[in-house]
């Protein structure tokens, strides 16, 4: 017998996969550590004028599922009617069977709309007003999509340049979601364009209040809206890395190096691997001072696409995963820092499946017994958090680690509808471990698994952020 398509059991095979997610996993709120969320969007409680733009206008995913489906650019990212966008939108959803799109578009319709109607040339413009109508309402704009998945704390990405003002305001407001910034200062060590460089630095000049012309004054700069993130309750900071750099340098060169970048010179690739070798470790060690949560996500290729870059910029849907080798530089930019008793809390994400085994067994390295999970492998990420990637990192780090201290899920999104990505990884969770009890592979003890379940859904997370 067939079963229906996103039913009450959908993923969950079992009887056991289903008690452990409807007694344990469900009802837990969602800690979100990692996204794009707009926070000024946020703190003006937003409401979007449709679903094309709640949907399309941010999310990279579906952009490159519509221009492998031969959608024209002008309907996906162009300046064709948000009714139509929505259309070429609804034309490509049948062809992204087996695509984890098709099961968030699908779960999204269901979670917020109620919508269990299959999205499809012959139903897009019923449910694109059905959509519409129920964005209209107050309980649909941005707090209230929230509340509807029961999230309970956001850290977004944020430039150290950037004013926090909108976090400012959140804090000061009736908001029924904790949002915190996230310190990501990759373009405030992005050495390898001088020109753009200097561009930067003068925004860091004016952020700081600090003139910038030495090395010592750009460290300064920098460490001071470092401080400036944390007063403004600051907890976790991330890196979007192709690889960490590590490059033996001194002083003496790096403060060379600084002067001719501001002289609009050029580095070698060398002394821009030196370069950021130098801020990366002073970075980390400025996190293990505040306790920080620090995130590598690393190996994706970026921006592959020049006609695209050119014509959309950054984030364009025209990154794929890399091939770089990630072993040797990891074990010494860590080994570095836990010398020195400044290595912080970590979690390190890898975008290629062939590297789960390499970034699992290195996190084990590192752990000192201070705390549980101190260094986590993070969870499936990017192209790889789909059912499929999901359970090889749940097996993954099963077989090298602790699955037990692991926390959990996040959605690295764009858009306020993601948060079903959840619910979309409890139940891959659940039917993992209902599985293996079921088979007597793990003990047939509902508290004790359904326990370790909430641990991975929620309270490994709070903890690790003392949030």
């Amino acid at each position: 017998m067939l079963k229906p398509f996103l039913d009450d059991c959908f993923l969950l095979d079992t009887p056991t996969a289903q008690r452990l997610y409807y007694e344990y996993a469900a009802g837990m709120p969602i800690i979100d550590y990692h996204n794009h969320l707009h926070p000024g969007q946020i703190a003006h409680n937003y409401q979007f004028a449709n679903i094309t733009e709640a949907w399309l206008s941010v999310d990279h995913y579906k952009w490159r599922a519509m221009r492998a489906n031969g959608i024209a650019e002008q309907f996906i990212t162009g300046n064709s009617s948000d009714e139509d966008k929505f259309l070429h939108w609804a034309t490509t959803v049948p062809h992204t069977l087996r695509n984890p799109l098709f099961h968030w578009t699908h779960l999204e319709l269901q979670r917020y709309f109620g919508i269990t109607t299959l999205l499809n040339q012959d139903t897009a413009t019923q449910l694109y007003q059905q959509c519409n109508h129920l964005l209209q309402q107050d309980d649909y704009r941005v707090h209230g999509l929230l509340k509807k998945m029961n999230v309970q704390l956001l850290c977004t990405t944020d430039d150290p340049v950037d004013t926090l003002e909108n976090h400012l305001w959140i804090q000061q407001q009736q908001v029924p979601v904790k949002v915190l910034p996230a310190f990501r200062p990759d373009k405030a060590i992005d050495v390898s364009d001088a020109t753009a460089f200097n561009k930067y630095l003068g925004l860091l000049e004016a952020a700081a209040g600090i003139a910038i012309t030495t090395f010592d004054q750009y460290v300064a700069a920098l460490q001071q809206r470092h401080h400036y993130f944390a007063q403004a309750g600051c907890i976790i900071s991330d890196h979007g890395l192709e690889y960490l750099p590590v490059a033996d340098f001194t002083e003496a060169e790096i403060q060379a190096y600084f002067l001719r970048l501001r002289m609009g010179k050029q580095l070698s690739f060398t002394e821009q691997q030196q370069f950021k070798s130098c801020m990366l470790l002073l970075l980390a060690e400025w996190n293990y001072e505040k306790n920080w949560v620090q995130q590598f996500h690393l190996g994706p290729l970026r921006n592959t696409n020049s006609r695209l870059q050119k014509l959309l910029g950054a984030d364009a849907g025209t990154d794929s995963m890399g091939d770089f080798l990630h072993a040797h530089p990891l074990s010494v930019f860590l080994n570095k820092l836990d010398s020195k008793g400044k290595l912080a809390k970590t979690i390190l994400y890898n975008s290629n499946p062939s590297d789960n085994e390499v970034f699992a067994t290195m996190a084990g390295n590192f752990n000192d017994g201070s705390m549980p999970g101190k260094i986590q492998w993070g969870s499936a990420w990017w192209f790889l958090d789909q059912k499929d990637g999901i359970e090889k990192q749940l097996n993954t780090l099963s077989n090298t680690g602790l699955i037990s201290r692991f926390i959990g899920m996040l959605t690295d999104s764009r858009s306020f509808l993601s948060f079903p990505r959840h619910e979309y990884f409890r139940r891959i969770l659940c039917n993992v471990l209902g599985a293996e009890m079921e088979k007597g592979l793990l003990p047939n003890d509902i508290k004790w698994i359904g326990n370790m379940v909430k641990d991975i859904c929620y309270n490994n997370t709070k903890n690790y952020l003392n949030c």
